[in-house]
């Protein structure tokens, strides 16, 4: 089991391989007080793999195992890792087919047709005084509304922050942008992330609200970003095959 000592040192640089087609990827940069899960959860963008599957095996620069990274909740730096040694990442490394619709013709009941019918979403709320129908939604709606844009106007330009969105691994960025988005409903924040883990280039819906490179930007609602002292990690993201 892994020793959770406090670690003394920031990060350690480490070489990254898979089982799959013995492809490995030029040295990474890693802070030694991340667990091992949030190490996964890097490792499954960087490599394909899976977080819930993956196992970590570390080697010497003399391809010597030195131990298996088995225990999640343990730090990075609790294992005997030193610059220059190896992860190797053991999984199936199944393809992920991501469909898009974006061509489909999708039909479209007219408004006044849906209205009338007695068995529709919308109906069944109205009967039940659920939803938008409910005579706290409103009131709820504002109050929500309310606090996100606190959280937006409290969110600094320029800041280093963390997004911690749910059932998503965390990603460390800058604040590029606070505000409203044309389009789209309350706040959001403009994140340039530190690695491509985003969606866009800084625009949105055509308009663009900050400038960074293809894939590194992302609007994210302001309640999942925590700015502070999170410093830049050092990343080399060309592959060696």
């Amino acid at each position: 089991m892994a020793d959770y000592r406090v670690i003394t040192s920031d990060f350690v640089n480490l070489h990254i391989s898979t089982s799959k087609d013995d492809i490995s990827f030029s040295e990474k940069r890693f802070m030694k007080d991340i667990t091992v899960s949030d190490l996964k959860a890097k490792l499954e963008l960087m490599t394909g793999g899976s977080c819930n599957t993956m196992q970590i095996q570390a080697y010497t620069k003399d391809n010597k195992l030195v131990c298996n990274l088995s225990d999640d909740a343990a730090l990075l730096g609790s294992y005997p890792l030193e610059n220059g040694m190896r992860l190797h990442v053991i999984d199936k490394f199944s393809i992920r087919n991501e469909l898009d619709f974006g061509n489909v013709e999708k039909y479209e009941l007219p408004e006044e047709i849906y209205a009338k019918k007695t068995d529709s979403v919308r109906a069944f709320l109205a009967k039940n005084k659920l939803g938008q129908y409910n005579e706290d939604y409103e009131r709820n709606k504002q109050k929500q509304e309310e606090e996100e844009k606190r959280l937006a106007e409290s969110t600094a330009v320029g800041s280093r922050c963390k997004v911690q969105i749910p059932n998503a691994p965390m990603k460390l960025g800058t604040v590029m942008y606070s505000g409203q988005i044309d389009g789209l409903s309350g706040y959001w924040i403009g994140i340039k992330y530190d690695e491509p883990l985003g969606k866009n280039d800084g625009t949105c819906k055509g308009k663009r609200y900050f400038d960074c490179q293809p894939n590194y930007g992302a609007f994210v609602k302001p309640q999942h970003v925590l700015c502070g002292d999170f410093p830049e990690e050092d990343y080399d993201l060309n592959e060696e095959i």
